[in-house]
């Protein structure tokens, strides 16, 4: 840890170069520092100043949470992630001790309930997509898969004994275990092969590497060459990544999927406002209808309270009327 503190951006670098400079350090997601820059950039652009301010911060981080609850009206996390962004420049990029007791305001909103489908209707979409498009969805409305969890699957995750999958959280939370749906077993025992094929090719070339930054395990020298490591559903084209140095094969991009979803939904001509969670928000709705214990439904979600996979009894087709009186079923 020693070797951190005494980490210095380049002080002839532009703002924003240092702050790439010091993310790429402290090896911050790609994720991350996206995030982070911009909010730097929006705190640059609130001051309205040509320097920020070194010395002093207190009354100017306040002013910019203030804005971004009353004028923005951003939630309380995504102030949470404003304030983490600035703390990090001044601390990593400005080397200064910054102690600030400013709590993110909370805003009330109302509780949407999630979109769903009916088993009806995924089976109409499905058949509208095709390829590894399909197999994606599939794993989504199969196993409940958040979109981005779905993009970031290693085959190190699959386990085709047991039939099961291991979800690394994207940030905070625990990993759990979801089910492999056996319809896709074979198609994605081939997938995973034809990985295993592309890989060999990138090896031979020279590449083959990974980028680990964003994941949770404990890393070696060479891990990121092996093929466990790799990515269920790499990107097509080897890029150069700038933060490792290194020309890697990464994870395929969302708008890929995300495209080819709304364009099946239109062809299956269902007017209903559909995402890609909303395969996760109808295998959690569908799992109830087949009375699945909500608990367990809890667990496969990787919810941390149970409040939030209640929202999905009241859009479950099975209405009260359906449910018998127990003195009828005596």
């Amino acid at each position: 840890m020693e070797n951190q503190k005494e980490f210095q951006t380049d002080p002839s670098l532009k703002l924003m170069e240092r702050v790439k400079q010091a993310l790429a350090y402290y090896q911050y997601s790609y994720r991350t520092e996206q995030s982070y820059c911009r909010w730097i950039k929006e705190y640059i652009s609130f001051l309205g100043k040509r320097n920020v301010p070194q010395d002093r911060f207190q009354k100017e981080i306040g002013s910019f949470l203030d804005f971004l609850t009353q004028e923005r009206k951003l939630s309380g996390s995504s102030q949470k992630q404003a304030l983490n962004a600035i703390v990090f420049l001044y601390k990593r990029v400005f080397d200064v001790e910054i102690e600030i007791d400013i709590e993110p305001s909370k805003i009330r909103r109302k509780l949407d309930l999630p979109v769903v489908l009916t088993q009806e209707e995924v089976k109409i979409v499905l058949s509208h997509l095709k390829g590894r498009h399909l197999l994606m969805a599939q794993l989504l409305y199969g196993s409940g898969l958040r979109l981005m969890e779905c993009l970031r699957l290693r085959i190190q995750h699959l386990d085709f004994e047991k039939n099961t999958i291991q979800i690394t959280p994207l940030k905070k939370g625990r990993q759990r275990s979801v089910m492999l749906p056996k319809i896709i077993w074979q198609n994605l025992f081939d997938h995973v092969e034809a990985i295993r094929t592309i890989h060999k090719e990138d090896l031979a070339k020279g590449y083959g590497q990974i980028d680990l930054s964003d994941t949770l395990e404990e890393q070696f020298d060479g891990m990121g060459k092996q093929f466990i490591c790799q990515y269920v559903f790499p990107s097509k084209k080897l890029i150069y990544d700038e933060r490792c140095g290194m020309t890697v094969r990464s994870n395929v991009h969302e708008s890929g999927l995300q495209k080819a979803v709304k364009l099946a939904v239109k062809r299956a001509g269902i007017q209903k406002k559909v995402s890609c969670n909303t395969f996760r928000h109808s295998f959690a709705t569908h799992m109830l209808e087949n009375n699945v214990n909500i608990y367990m439904v809890k667990d496969l979600m990787g919810h941390s309270d149970i409040k939030v996979t209640e929202l999905y009894i009241h859009v479950m087709e099975k209405k009260r009327q359906s449910i018998q009186s127990p003195l009828d079923m005596l």
